[in-house]
């Protein structure tokens, strides 16, 4: 296969397997979602959903999320890990809001990267989700499904990011950045993966990827 009929298969394969995209992330508006994306920070989604309600329930707005101290913050949030750099975080991106913002979200890849806590990849998907903008957030599951597919050396999540944009056309992302989440979860994950239930890596794998997989599986 040429490098365009493998992302044409994979564009295929993802369209036929998810037409409907939900996204992981329980919100209701753009800052909803930009806290569940920063607590998503190595946690899982399904933890982040359990736990967002709690917070939101004290604070869903910017104005009311002040109103509680740090400490406060941190102590709803504690499960989803990292809680004393997500709880300052979020703090701070709240008193920002309001004082830069008039307590709106952002629709800026600039303003919203200088928010503590909020790197490149969180901005990406505030972008492309919250506001429709196109973007291709490239987290740890689309690194690894991207190198598994040779549609990327993977050297690190800009590289993949970069190769992603060039390859797949810009309509197509912010579908395609979900769809290939769901993907990787269902079907290509890291641990407990079986490259039978995988059609898109095993028909289009990198070679020495599957060479691994089938040594790994020798008795």
């Amino acid at each position: 296969m040429t490098k365009q009929e493998k992302v044409n298969f994979v564009k295929n394969t993802l369209y036929k397997l998810y037409p409907e995209i939900p996204i992981p992330l329980d919100h209701k508006d753009p800052y909803t979602l930009l806290i569940a994306v920063l607590l998503s920070a190595q946690c899982t989604d399904v933890r982040v959903n359990q736990i967002t309600p709690l917070l939101f329930e004290r604070a869903d707005n910017p104005f009311d999320m002040i109103k509680m101290s740090v400490e406060e913050i941190k102590e709803i949030i504690r499960p989803c890990g990292l809680s004393p750099m997500k709880s300052k975080g979020i703090y701070g991106l709240s008193k920002i809001l309001i004082e830069k913002h008039n307590g709106e979200v952002p629709q800026s890849f600039k303003y919203l990267e200088e928010l503590p806590a909020v790197g490149h990849k969180t901005a990406s998907v505030v972008m492309s989700q919250a506001f429709g903008v196109p973007a291709f957030p490239v987290d740890t599951h689309i690194h690894r499904l991207m190198y598994r597919w040779n549609l990327t050396n993977g050297k690190n999540v800009a590289q993949t990011e970069k190769d992603a944009k060039r390859l797949f056309p810009e309509e197509l992302w912010n579908d395609l950045h979900l769809q290939i989440i769901w993907y990787g979860r269902e079907y290509s994950p890291a641990r407990g993966w079986d490259l039978e239930k995988d059609i898109i890596t095993k028909t289009i794998g990198r070679q020495s990827v599957l060479d691994d997989y089938y040594k790994s599986k020798k008795p």
